[in-house]
């Protein structure tokens, strides 16, 4: 399923516009991302966690010329499933 997919979805299953749709997702989208940037986490009850981890530093290979890199630290998100998700999929 795409992001259209399930803007419309959602407007079938609210009964609302796909212009509404929309905009809900997108300020779904745009409050997870906004509070992954604080380092914060967004825990959506019976579906799952966000939360932002960090990589450590390492050293990496180019794979054409084969010479060591070193690759920096980063954040990354990460997605913890929650016990309703995973009974829904098993």
């Amino acid at each position: 399923m795409n992001k259209t997919e399930l803007i419309d979805h959602i407007a079938r299953s609210a009964d609302i516009s796909k212009a509404a749709a929309t905009r809900s997702l997108d300020a779904l989208i745009g409050a997870v991302k906004t509070t992954l940037k604080k380092s914060g986490s967004v825990t959506l009850v019976g579906f799952g966690t966000f939360t932002v981890g960090k990589r450590a530093a390492r050293t990496g290979r180019n794979p054409r010329t084969g010479e060591a890199i070193k690759i920096k630290s980063a954040k990354v998100p990460k997605f913890k499933p929650g016990k309703g998700l995973k009974d829904a999929v098993n």
